[in-house]
């Protein structure tokens, strides 16, 4: 399924600008950054489960925000891009 993951991380101290970081990489782990703060992700149920666990241990909840878009196995129908950044096919083959 692809889940899109967006956060909003406050980085008014030091420990925010960490935290952003630490978010920015740990979404990096299960996907691809689209946008500052958006990443698409193809994950399993486990894969969705674990991620949303170890996100939410990074964030401060009083502080910063994290959604999650679950848009499904049929995610090529739902999505549209127009525009500058092209991305690769996460589903497609690899190419080194």
């Amino acid at each position: 399924m692809l889940v899109l993951v967006t956060y909003d991380v406050s980085t008014t101290s030091r420990e925010g600008r960490r935290r952003l970081t630490q978010v920015s990489k740990k979404c990096l782990d299960y996907g691809q950054r689209v946008q500052n703060s958006v990443f698409e992700c193809i994950l399993d149920t486990t894969q969705f489960r674990r991620l949303k666990y170890e996100l939410e241990e990074l964030i401060d909840k009083n502080t910063d925000s994290l959604r999650f878009y679950n848009l499904g196995d049929k995610h090529k129908t739902k999505v549209e891009h127009i525009g500058v950044k092209a991305s690769y096919d996460m589903e497609g083959p690899l190419i080194l």
